[in-house]
């Protein structure tokens, strides 16, 4: 068995380096993310989920929340009771910032035209946070002359403290996003030209008669792009991380393994469409859409989920890069355990089987027939 996967092996590595067809991928994605971008995307970020927590309770405190709530920028999606209940909220990922009103506020607003709210945001989103700060303060700007019945007077002070990135670097918020991306293009997108390729050439016949087994074709068909993907991954990893001060503020083996769980869903994906398809272009374009155009733009790695249209958010949810993100800055900005990231793995690990069981299934019964 081991001799017939070698061969298998080296036979593809050899394909990986010769392989024109994957240059197609360099002239093709910008043209198909103008579409996606002009169509489906949008750039103004709407709906943030914030929480508010209110120490005042007063008639001041209730008018400024429901004036926020009539906004369409925010969506109050809890309302806390103390400070405690703000990490888990974070960490659940049941908002984005909390609104802090402060004990005397009615009576600071009352006695004096100056006072103080305090906003936290999540700042593992920078691009997020950085809006979202930016909206707040335009609006407690207008909600204060209208408080003050129109006179001059000092709009609210915000007081920003930002967890997670407090300095709302763009590498900690990109680099999760491009470990994704690239595992995706090279498990997913590369390996759908694998069959597909063999039975373009003809060479595909020639290994029904050969005494290989199903499984060790698949085993060596899969497996060097399985350890590119890890490589890189790695690589990129350790990179940023020495270069440019991206945290892993939690476990580095929990990340590895959700790498790998990633990696096994790509991968079935990538299987399943080359059992599907017959040529080399069909497999490619069907990656593409399938796969590389909505893991960048469908995953919330540069756009937030929100704040696309309703339809683009139910899609979301059969994008596997949407939950490696989830889990990739979960343990590298957060610091969580996988209490908090297992719905994430379940649903790749069905999602990799399924596809998976499909394909082999395919492919076995072609090679009987």
């Amino acid at each position: 068995m081991k001799p017939r996967i070698v061969a298998v092996l080296q036979k593809e590595f050899i394909h990986i380096w010769r392989d024109p067809y994957s240059l197609l991928i360099v002239f093709l994605f910008p043209m198909m993310m103008i579409l996606l971008y002009g169509y489906a995307i949008t750039f103004d970020i709407k709906y943030i989920p914030l929480a508010i927590l209110d120490q005042d309770r007063s008639p001041a405190s209730q008018q400024l929340v429901e004036k926020l709530t009539s906004s369409n920028y925010f969506r109050i999606t809890a309302r806390l009771q103390d400070r405690r209940a703000i990490e888990p909220g974070f960490l659940h990922r049941r908002m984005s910032a909390v609104l802090v009103i402060p004990p005397d506020f009615d009576r600071r607003l009352t006695s004096r035209p100056e006072t103080s709210v305090q906003l936290i945001m999540d700042g593992a989103n920078a691009n997020t946070a950085m809006i979202a700060m930016n909206y707040l303060k335009s609006f407690l700007t207008r909600t204060t002359l209208e408080l003050n019945q129109g006179l001059l007077a000092t709009p609210l002070e915000i007081e920003p403290r930002i967890w997670y990135n407090p300095d709302l670097k763009s590498t900690h918020f990109v680099v999760p996003g491009l470990i994704a991306i690239l595992m995706m293009m090279i498990c997913a997108m590369l390996t759908s030209l694998t069959i597909s390729r063999e039975r373009e050439t003809g060479t595909l016949e020639q290994i029904f008669v050969s005494p290989i087994r199903p499984v060790e074709i698949i085993i060596g068909k899969v497996a060097p792009y399985i350890l590119l993907a890890f490589l890189d991954a790695m690589a990129i990893l350790g990179f940023s991380h020495w270069v440019f001060g991206v945290p892993i503020r939690g476990s580095l083996a929990l990340l590895v393994f959700f790498m790998l769980i990633y990696i096994y869903a790509s991968l079935s994906l990538g299987v399943f469409i080359s059992s599907r398809t017959r040529t080399q272009q069909a497999a490619l374009f069907a990656a593409m859409l399938g796969t590389l155009l909505p893991s960048v733009l469908l995953s919330g790695f540069v756009f937030p989920i929100a704040s696309m249209p309703r339809v683009l958010q139910w899609v979301t949810y059969i994008v596997p890069a949407k939950y490696f993100l989830i889990q990739a800055r979960g343990v590298m900005l957060k610091g969580v355990g996988f209490d908090y990231l297992y719905l994430p793995t379940v649903f790749l690990l069905i999602f990799g089987t399924l596809l998976l069981a499909v394909s082999v299934k395919r492919f076995k019964t072609n090679l009987e027939g």
